[in-house]
């Protein structure tokens, strides 16, 4: 089982898009795949048809479930675990702040070991919910838009990461994905080839380009693959998924 965090503390980047289509487009390949919706805003599970008013991951992380009784089945290879209403009041506790850094990952390591990958659709902030996702997790995939302020995230989020590489002792597998791309600006590409030069074998080889097709398909509760599985969108999102679990990178400036 791999446990992949997708985070950004940058909101807007597209991660609950990537977590809601990566996830649906590896699960397509036939491998077994569940995704927990980490954000207290619960878009994720809105996003593929699963009302949010329900507990999820929430009651895990305080307890009094198990994530087993947590999981909700969209297909044959995808589940979800959604937020919870309780998840935003997690933020807020203050008592025993360093034991209950590990809670998520103790919970997945007792349970959903039959699963491939397990995708955390992290919130937009630096709170007790990404203390959680960093500790469960040796991977992480970073959405990026290719704009300047995007940039400028991206350098506090490695900051964070760093830091906790360092507590932890150990080293992250940090993958970055270029989504809501437009080719045809000039400040996408510079910014591309920016995070080309500093991050040279870290951006995964698919870009996911700007469409409102991505941003119609959580109203209808499905992903891209479902809402219009021939579209370029979904292409993408399959051509991203496999080089997402066989390491293919980006390799010189566009």
């Amino acid at each position: 089982m791999k446990v992949i965090a997708i985070i950004n503390q940058k909101g807007g980047v597209g991660k609950t898009t990537t977590s809601a289509n990566l996830g649906s487009a590896i699960a397509e390949l036939g491998k077994k795949v569940t995704i927990i919706d980490l954000d207290p805003q619960g878009h994720l599970a809105v996003s593929l048809g699963v009302r949010k008013n329900q507990s999820g991951i929430d009651e895990v992380l305080t307890g009094e479930k198990s994530i087993q009784q947590q999981v909700i089945s969209l297909s044959d290879n995808l589940q979800i675990i959604t937020s919870g209403l309780k998840l935003k009041e997690i933020e807020q506790l203050t008592e025993n702040r360093a034991h209950r850094g590990d809670l998520l990952k103790n919970a997945l390591h007792e349970s959903l070991q039959d699963q491939d990958y397990v995708f955390i659709d992290c919130p937009p902030s630096s709170g007790l919910l990404i203390v959680n996702a960093l500790f469960a997790t040796d991977e992480i995939v970073i959405p990026m838009t290719s704009d300047f302020l995007a940039l400028q995230g991206l350098s506090h989020l490695m900051g964070t990461i760093k830091k906790f590489e360092s507590v932890l002792k150990k080293q992250y597998i940090a993958w970055l994905v270029i989504s809501r791309y437009t080719p045809n600006r000039k400040i996408s590409k510079q910014v591309l080839n920016m995070l080309l030069t500093y991050f040279p074998k870290q951006i995964l080889a698919t870009t996911i380009k700007e469409t409102t097709l991505l941003a119609e398909c959580p109203s209808f509760g499905q992903s891209i693959l479902e809402y219009r599985s021939g579209s370029r969108s979904a292409k993408e999102f399959r051509k991203l998924a496999i080089d997402f679990m066989e390491g293919r990178i980006m390799y010189g400036k566009k």
